[in-house]
């Protein structure tokens, strides 16, 4: 089975979806494995060593594609990598399918059997193809180091000959991965950190990295969907939040905002009436910028300084930043999926694997996955 990896067009990315020692374990399973000349340029990932691998190097994007039964992405593909692949061909990619509606019904109309990673189920055997955790990790461990650097001062206690030095104060909003990773890596720096969450289920997980909890309002039991992510909250409850923070955030050097709803704009946790009781120097680093961002003043994309001398950081795709890890965490997820919907040298799209079914977009010709029908208002087949 012809298994592709092209090199990923999206302006700035520097990830691969595959790795010289991914390239090994798919070859031991009998797949023969294609990556487009400099696809692992950006991850500092060479020609040679994929070859050295088992890869075959392809100069020529249109031969890659020729044949190709598999293909493995990153991004999403554009409407021209769509065309190449040819109808049959499965896809295994980070798809954003519940908001790429042009992108659902271009590979459907293609012929194209699309597996979308960032829709693996969370349950203990699918651990280790969760995408969307692994790039967590490094989101949340990079938003402390974006915000230190930020900060006018250090993280931690320093007592020296010249005075003391206080630790900073961090407020973490979110303890998902990237939350929970943020909170261990502030400790890590020295930083005195609080962590906030709408789940109550969380605050063990939450102190057990020596953070605190922050309790603001009561939640209910119901706060966590069945996919292991936070619902969105009233209008009620959002106001109330709003209004039981603020008081702490005056304290605070630096807030960490990681609040995503799969599907949806970020939920706002911080209005521009809050951040102005924040003092004078602190920092927000907005996780959820590209969803629209979790501060009202986040300006995707960009840093700037409010008016109230606060830094509001909207950093981008923060797993970019450090292509070496991010590839190879990206490229184990997707090995570790490849593996487990290959059967005999084949995959199986009409499996009934709870992985399979769950990631399963497009097939056939049709958009197969209900959830994608019912948001993108698809008409069902």
């Amino acid at each position: 089975m012809k298994v592709v990896v092209p090199r990923e067009l999206a302006a700035g990315e520097t990830r691969v979806a595959a790795t010289p020692r991914t390239v090994k374990r798919m070859d031991r399973a009998g797949l023969s494995v294609h990556v487009e000349s400099g696809a692992g340029v950006g991850s500092g990932i060479t020609d040679t060593e994929f070859r050295e691998s088992g890869a075959e190097i392809v100069e020529d994007r249109a031969a890659l594609f020729s044949g190709a039964e598999v293909v493995l992405g990153v991004n999403p593909p554009d409407a021209e990598t769509v065309e190449r692949i040819p109808a049959g061909a499965v896809l295994v990619a980070t798809l954003n399918p519940m908001i790429e509606k042009d992108l659902v019904l271009r590979l459907a109309n293609q012929g194209v059997s699309a597996f979308s990673l960032d829709m693996v189920p969370r349950i203990a055997r699918a651990q280790s193809m969760d995408v969307l955790s692994s790039m967590s990790t490094l989101s949340g461990y990079q938003a402390v180091l974006l915000a230190s650097m930020a900060m006018p001062g250090i993280m931690p206690y320093l007592t020296t000959a010249a005075g003391t030095l206080h630790p900073a104060k961090v407020l973490v909003l979110g303890a998902g991965v990237a939350g929970l990773q943020a909170i261990a890596t502030a400790r890590r720096l020295g930083a005195l950190v609080w962590g906030y969450d709408i789940r109550p289920v969380v605050k063990e997980q939450v102190e057990s990295l020596g953070a605190e909890f922050l309790e603001l309002i009561d939640t209910t039991t119901d706060a966590e969907d069945a996919g292991g992510y936070a619902r969105e909250q009233s209008e009620d409850q959002a106001a109330r939040q709003q209004q039981a923070m603020t008081a702490h955030l005056a304290e605070m050097d630096a807030v960490i905002t990681t609040a995503l709803i799969p599907g949806r704009p970020a939920p706002t946790l911080l209005t521009s009436e809050m951040v102005s009781a924040m003092k004078p120097g602190s920092v927000i680093v907005d996780l959820a910028a590209e969803r629209g961002g979790n501060c009202e003043l986040t300006r995707p994309g960009q840093n700037f300084t409010s008016d109230h001398g606060v830094s509001i950081l909207g950093p981008l795709d923060i797993p970019r930043s450090v292509p070496a890890h991010a590839s190879l965490m990206y490229a184990n997820n997707v090995a570790n999926f490849l593996l487990h919907v290959c059967r005999d040298g084949q995959i199986d799209v009409e499996s009934d694997d709870e992985v399979a079914v769950g990631t399963l977009v497009t097939s056939g010709g049709r958009v197969v996955h209900q959830r994608i029908l019912d948001v993108l208002e698809i008409p069902g087949n």
